[in-house]
């Protein structure tokens, strides 16, 4: 197991405490369990996706939410009180949490289950006051007027 001193980023930058933060989280997530595998695809300039691997899951025991820059996707398997007899069990139907930092103004637009993929579409929205604008110029007023002369 490694460990990151992060305690040089408190000290020297001023007013970036939550991405100190942020990698904190992210050294301690890494650390966990990497089940379920993901895959996080960019497609667009301000679109993206997350694919999670969930066979064996069904919609209603899959739960999305978001709250404040967390995406949260959690599987909670049904108990299952079939008497099934396995020679072999390699499907890992256990519950599960994953969790995701997004950005300030990305949010999830629309999440899918198909074929044992859970697809959450994301989209970068900034507000109209960051967007890029254009300024008009206006031509400044001449002293003189073209025909006039002056006093």
């Amino acid at each position: 197991m490694r460990t990151i001193d992060l305690s040089p980023l408190y000290r020297s930058l001023v007013g970036f405490d939550r991405l100190a933060a942020q990698l904190d989280a992210a050294a301690r997530t890494e650390a966990s369990s990497g089940y379920p595998p993901y895959n996080i695809e960019r497609t667009g300039e301000n679109d993206y996706r997350i694919e999670i691997a969930v066979a064996g899951f069904k919609p209603e025991e899959l739960n999305v939410e978001v709250k404040e820059n967390l995406l949260t996707v959690t599987g909670r398997k049904a108990a299952n009180d079939d008497a099934k007899q396995y020679l072999h069990r390699g499907l890992a139907e256990r519950n599960f949490e994953r969790k995701f930092q997004l950005t300030d103004y990305l949010v999830v637009v629309d999440a899918e289950l198909s074929n044992g993929l859970l697809s959450i579409a994301l989209k970068r929205e900034l507000p109209e006051a960051l967007k890029p604008r254009i300024v008009d110029i206006k031509a400044g007023a001449s002293s003189l007027i073209e025909g006039e002369k002056a006093a």
